[in-house]
């Protein structure tokens, strides 16, 4: 099952990244891609904004991950980790760079979002959710979700 949403504003954006934010838990992985500029990192922000957590979402993409942990007063309920595989996708070995980040450490108590990171973190959990935008000439994003696995097919279906 893949669904396809068209986003046409960057508030938009957020508002789907905090809808999305409402079936996620900790323990999910997602795979952000598109090309730079699609709104990986909006939909980021939005995720974060629906966990509840600490801290300005901004793009990892020279620190590579960013840890936001859950702020009681927002009714956060779990960690954000953000990480971004940009830079790492030049490395000559990307997933020993991947493995350097110990991701594997906080994958079961977090949600963890990582754009850029096909081929490079698949393996950390057993199911994860794709999550491709693309920018339209007119200016609108296409999200497409292609669940990987799990019961992630089943919390999809409740986005409505």
């Amino acid at each position: 099952m893949t669904v396809v949403v068209e986003l046409k504003t960057v508030d938009d954006t957020h508002e789907f990244g905090r809808r999305l934010a409402g079936v996620l838990r900790a323990g999910d992985l997602l795979l952000l891609s598109g090309p730079l500029g699609a709104g990986k990192t909006a939909l980021t922000q939005g995720i974060g904004a629906g966990l509840g957590v600490l801290g300005d979402i901004t793009s990892p993409t020279f620190v590579i991950a960013r840890t936001h942990r859950p702020d009681p007063e927002r009714g956060g309920r779990v960690t954000l980790v953000h990480a971004d595989a940009y830079r790492l996708g030049a490395a000559a070995d990307p997933r020993a760079e991947i493995d350097d980040l110990d991701l594997d450490a906080s994958v079961d108590e977090a949600v963890t979002v990582v754009e850029w990171g096909e081929g490079m973190v698949e393996q950390l959990v057993d199911a994860h959710l794709r999550v491709r935008i693309d920018r339209r000439d007119d200016d609108t994003r296409a999200v497409t979700l292609e669940p990987v696995g799990g019961d992630w097919a089943a919390r999809l279906d409740t986005l409505g």
